[in-house]
C-alpha cells in the first residue's frame, strides 16, 4: 500500500508540474481574451476619472504601453482591456488573487512589498511629505507634536508617519481616510492639521482645492517613493514582456512626451497645470532604468 501510495503521489507530481509551468499572466491573458488594468479614481495625474469617468493618466498611458507589448507578444491585435477600480487597500489582494494583471497608479515600490508582488521599472520618484494649511504655522516634524494628523489607509505613508510617531514619541492623533480626497478634505475642514502623503500627489490635490494658495508642502522629506506598475509576484514571463516595454519608451525617448502632457501641461477634466519638470532622479532611472525598491538606489 505504501509503495502504490507513493507511486500515485509521483505520478500526480508529474501531471502536475507541466500544467504548473503552464500557469501564468499571458497564459490566462490568451485564453480569456482579455487583460484586467486596476486603475484609481483620484491619484491625479497619474490614474484618475476624467468627467466622462473614464480612467486617464500618466501611468494609464504607460500600462497601454505595456498592454500593446502584450498584444504583440500573444499575437492578439484585438486584445480586450477591461478595467478595475481598486484603492490603496486593496490594490496588493487584487494582484495577488489575480484580479487584476497590470496596475497602473501611485504605488510605492518597496523591499516589503516585493513579498507580495513584483514591479516593472519605476515611474516616477517621489517623496513623503505633508501638507497643511499656511495658517496652522506648521513647518517642521517637531511642530506635528501632540497634532491629529492623517493619511490613506493601506499606503506606506500611513506605516511611516506611525513608526516615527511611536519612535520619536510625537504623541500624534493618526487617523486615516479610504481615500485621498477625503483625507485632503479633512485638513480642509480643520479635523486634522496635516496629511502626510507622496509629495506629488498632495501637488495634485492642492491644485484642485477652493483656495491652492492656503496649502503649504512641507520642506522636510520622510523619505524617498519609488513608483511601480504592480505585477504578479514569481511571474517572470509577463514581467520581462512588462520591462521590455517600458524600458523601450525609455530609451526611446517616448518617456519625455508623455511625461510633458501629464506634468508640464494642463490636464484633463480642469485644465490644472502642476508644471513640474522631470527631477534628477527620474532622468536617472529614464538612462538606466530600474526596478529597485530601495530608496538608496534613487538618490
Amino acid at each position: 500500500m505504501k509503495i502504490f501510495h507513493a507511486i500515485a503521489l509521483f505520478a500526480a507530481a508529474a501531471i502536475a508540474l507541466p500544467a504548473a509551468a503552464q500557469e501564468g499572466t499571458l497564459k490566462k491573458i490568451k485564453d480569456s481574451g482579455t487583460i484586467t488594468v486596476g486603475h484609481r479614481d483620484a491619484s491625479l495625474p497619474f490614474s484618475y476619472y476624467d468627467d466622462k469617468q473614464q480612467p486617464i493618466g500618466y501611468a494609464m498611458d504607460l500600462c497601454m504601453k505595456i498592454v500593446d507589448a502584450v498584444k504583440a507578444e500573444l499575437k492578439l491585435p484585438k486584445l480586450e482591456v477591461k478595467y478595475q477600480l481598486v484603492t490603496s487597500a486593496n490594490r496588493i489582494p487584487l494582484m495577488a488573487n489575480g484580479t487584476v494583471d497590470l496596475e497602473c497608479g501611485s504605488t510605492t515600490n518597496n523591499v516589503a512589498r516585493q513579498e507580495q508582488v513584483w514591479f516593472t521599472m519605476t515611474h516616477f520618484v517621489t517623496a513623503n511629505r505633508w501638507i497643511a494649511k499656511k495658517s496652522s504655522g506648521i513647518k517642521t516634524l517637531a511642530d506635528l507634536k501632540g497634532k491629529t494628523i492623517v493619511s490613506t489607509a493601506g499606503t506606506t505613508n500611513i506605516k511611516q508617519i506611525t513608526e516615527i510617531n511611536a519612535a520619536q514619541n510625537l504623541g500624534m492623533n493618526i487617523i486615516s481616510a479610504n481615500g485621498h480626497p477625503e483625507a485632503f478634505q479633512m485638513v480642509e475642514t480643520g479635523r486634522a492639521v496635516a496629511f502626510v502623503m507622496d509629495d506629488i500627489l498632495l501637488a495634485g490635490l492642492a491644485a484642485q482645492a477652493r483656495a491652492p494658495g492656503d496649502y503649504e508642502i512641507s520642506a522636510d522629506a520622510l523619505s524617498v517613493e519609488p513608483y511601480g506598475i504592480m505585477v504578479r509576484k514569481d511571474d517572470k514571463a509577463f514581467k520581462a514582456v512588462a520591462d521590455r516595454a517600458m524600458t523601450e519608451v525609455y530609451k526611446s525617448g517616448q518617456i519625455n512626451a508623455i511625461y510633458s502632457k501629464w506634468f508640464e501641461k494642463p490636464v484633463p477634466p480642469k485644465g490644472i497645470n502642476l508644471a513640474l519638470p522631470m527631477s534628477a532622479a527620474f532622468k536617472k532611472v529614464v538612462a538606466n532604468p530600474t526596478d529597485s525598491g530601495d530608496p538608496k538606489a534613487y538618490q
